[in-house]
């Protein structure tokens, strides 16, 4: 199985694939998307659309694990990160519906550190003790790399607990 991790963002996003065998989690590769040359906003979400497009048919994942929102500062900034991400899950879902997963940070933290609230340092180091060093370009990549090892150790009780969900009937309560 091939699991894509992302780490959203509305001038650039990380992404990181791994492929997990059993119990076997193996680093394939990662990289940083850049959407910052174009100053538009509104422009960069058709952009971030496609780039996320490429990426799926470029490296075919079987499943998508992605970041939640995060508390910023800036309502500005948490609207555009909030429609990045959208633009994101809109062009994973065409493909991929069912098998986008999304996860917040203190749980992508203590998933691979042990720590919710372990620093992006330690996040690292607990990287590179699973895959070995790898020269990551940002810290995007670094954590989307982290969001997909996540996805891996906890999908298993993830989709149990997506099997247990009763169905929501739509009707009057009676």
């Amino acid at each position: 199985m091939i699991i894509l991790g992302i780490d959203p963002g509305s001038r650039k996003a990380g992404f990181a694939l791994i492929e997990v065998q059993g119990k076997k989690i193996s680093y394939l590769t990662s990289g940083v998307l850049k959407y910052d040359q174009v100053d538009e906003f509104l422009e960069r979400l058709g952009m971030i659309y496609k780039s996320c497009e490429d990426i799926l048919k470029k490296y075919n994942p079987d499943e998508v694990s992605i970041e939640s929102l995060i508390y910023v500062k800036s309502v500005e900034a948490l609207s555009k990160l909030a429609q990045a991400r959208g633009a994101m899950i809109a062009a994973f879902s065409h493909t991929h519906m069912g098998k986008i997963h999304e996860y917040a940070p203190n749980l992508v933290k203590v998933s691979v550190t042990g720590h919710g609230h372990a620093s992006k340092e330690s996040v690292d180091k607990a990287l590179s003790m699973m895959f070995g060093k790898i020269n990551f370009k940002t810290m995007d990549e670094s954590d989307a790399l982290a969001i997909a090892v996540c996805h891996a150790l906890n999908r298993t009780m993830k989709l149990k607990l997506m099997e247990k969900k009763p169905e929501r009937k739509i009707g009057k309560n009676i």
